[in-house]
């Protein structure tokens, strides 16, 4: 093995225990801030921290499932200002700084667990088929064992889609969706086009 190989080699083996440690603290903070986020009616979707010697830790978090809506700004920097008391409080911190973001997932995000079809129950979603076609349509009621689209049939350019049969689709056959972004429910989700959701750095 040469120098050049064998530096590499090194390397790589101290990204991917670098990456494994910042896995670990992303957990351990996760298991950390549940209970707050839980406490003010929300739900945690991710921790995720950006190491370095000014770390970066990024928290999700949405409504629950039977909430409809997006999470408000409001409501951000309220449950931002109470995770960075915890976090400021955290017994096992080793004293580095740090940053908080705290955001919501935004329409953009994929739909690939049974709570992201839930959160998108009447909205207009792309869904990705495994072994059939693909569908589009606006998802009608969502149940333990998949989804049920009523699909919109392509016309002619300046002319009102049209709504062909339900379409049931069991979770086992689909492989992912999006919610494709429509102008009329943007207000509602306090969100512009192309925004990835409220966020707020504490």
């Amino acid at each position: 093995m040469s120098n050049a190989e064998a530096t590499a080699s090194s390397d790589q083996t101290g990204t991917g225990r670098a990456e494994a440690a910042s896995n670990r603290e992303a957990a351990r903070l996760r298991a950390l801030l549940e209970p707050s986020v839980q406490a003010n009616r929300l739900y945690l979707e991710d921790v995720t921290i950006i190491p370095g010697s000014h770390r970066v830790v990024h928290v999700v978090v949405d409504l629950p499932q039977e909430e409809p809506g997006g999470v408000s700004l409001d409501v951000i920097a309220d449950i931002s200002k109470v995770l960075s008391e915890v976090l400021d409080n955290d017994p096992a911190d080793d004293g580095r700084p740090y940053d908080l973001e705290v955001s919501s997932p935004g329409v953009g995000r994929p739909l690939t667990e049974p709570r992201h079809w839930h959160r998108a129950k009447g909205r207009m979603v792309k869904v990705n088929v495994i072994q059939g076609d693909n569908v589009t349509g606006r998802l009608q009621s969502v149940d333990d064992g998949g989804v049920t689209i009523l699909p919109e049939i392509a016309v002619k350019k300046g002319m009102k889609p049209k709504q062909g049969d339900p379409v049931k689709l069991p979770f086992d056959r689909i492989r992912n969706g999006k919610v494709e972004i429509e102008f009329s429910h943007l207000h509602e989700d306090g969100l512009e086009p192309e925004h990835n959701g409220p966020s707020e750095e504490a």
